[in-house]
């Protein structure tokens, strides 16, 4: 395939997923209000007020579950592409086996999507905990992470055994570190801190969609550098899907991706860093979620050893908005700032 027939088919396939996934979006908006899967107020009722609280409960009401529509609208959409080309004679090049590394990422994509939906049921219906500050929501924190420990495990001896990847590559100083089977662990940390980096940072309307679709365009580049086709289609799918949410997502938002979509996508960003071998770019193309979850680390190390908060709220978006910081300020910046940081892990990834 010439470079001009590539370009108008990635062109073509993000325009009919952001026309698709326009056209469900509404409806799927009213049918989650329908069947009340809304976000709850989490305050105490009796009592003293947590900040976070008082800042984030006047958005109780809005739809939680945008990430259910996206994962199923882009899993089907690609399925239907790669049979398509398939059978139209479309040469489908990649990097490794086609099958193996499309079941790798759909595997990653949905299933960590089924976790996030079952913690979103559970912080629709379920009934609430008394937490450290306040009101718990959904599962508990050790059961969320062991069966997100078990995935990325699981996902990590796929990459290793059945991709055969076991090197980390270093830019600049260009270095190649061959793993062996610690990569499997090196793998499941990629993974599962990119999953909860991700849902950390979704706190703010468009704040974690718009980062995303920032990511997704510069690993889109690399992708299509290495000419991998299935990746690339995947890609520019999730994109056209996720401008498409981005929609009714920015301030005020008409509709919330939820942990389906939250958990789900950070472990599919990771996984995508570890295909492309592009791991130390992948810091820097995600550095504001990197940000946003080292702030959260750093707040549970002041509460554990100094018995203080170190930052006036975590994560770091919470930090602004509790200064004072308008919501779409907060927002718009962090996407400058992750535009930036994109095109700097596009250059180390070039180099």
């Amino acid at each position: 395939m010439n470079l001009q027939n590539g370009s108008s088919l990635i062109l073509g396939v993000f325009l009919f997923s952001f026309l698709i996934n326009s056209v469900m979006i509404v409806p799927f908006i009213n049918l989650l209000y329908k069947y009340k899967f809304l976000r709850r107020k989490e305050a105490p009722t009796k009592g003293k007020i947590p900040l976070f609280d008082k800042l984030h409960d006047k958005k109780a009401g809005t739809p939680v579950g945008g990430g259910i529509l996206l994962v199923a609208s882009v899993s089907v959409l690609f399925f239907v592409l790669m049979f398509l080309t398939k059978h139209m004679g479309i040469p489908i090049r990649s990097s490794f086996s086609v099958n193996k590394e499309v079941f790798i990422i759909i595997f990653t994509f949905l299933s960590f999507a089924i976790l996030g939906v079952s913690d979103d049921i559970k912080k629709m219906f379920g009934k609430p905990q008394k937490g450290t500050l306040g009101l718990w929501f959904g599962m508990t924190r050790k059961l969320k992470f062991l069966i997100q420990l078990t995935l990325g495990l699981v996902i990590g001896y796929f990459l290793n055994r059945v991709l055969g990847i076991s090197i980390l590559h270093i830019p600049i100083v260009d270095v190649t570190i061959n793993l062996g089977v610690f990569y499997i662990p090196f793998a499941a940390f990629v993974i599962i801190s990119f999953s909860n980096a991700f849902n950390i940072t979704d706190g703010l309307d468009g704040l974690s969609s718009g980062l995303l679709f920032i990511c997704i365009i510069a690993f889109g580049v690399i992708a299509a550098k290495t000419l991998d086709m299935p990746l690339t289609l995947f890609l520019i799918l999730w994109a056209g899907s996720l401008l498409a949410f981005l929609y009714f997502n920015i301030w005020p938002a008409r509709i919330w991706l939820g942990d389906a979509g939250a958990l789900s996508f950070g472990a599919t960003l990771g996984i995508i860093g570890l295909i492309t071998g592009n791991i130390i770019a992948l810091v820097f193309i995600g550095g504001i979620f990197v940000l946003e979850v080292a702030s959260s680390a750093v707040q549970i190390l002041g509460w554990k050893y100094l018995k203080r908060p170190i930052l006036p709220l975590a994560p770091l978006h919470n930090t602004y908005l509790a200064m004072g910081w308008e919501e779409p300020k907060i927002v718009t910046r962090a996407w400058l700032a992750g535009i930036v940081l994109a095109i700097f892990g596009l250059w180390l990834a070039t180099i």
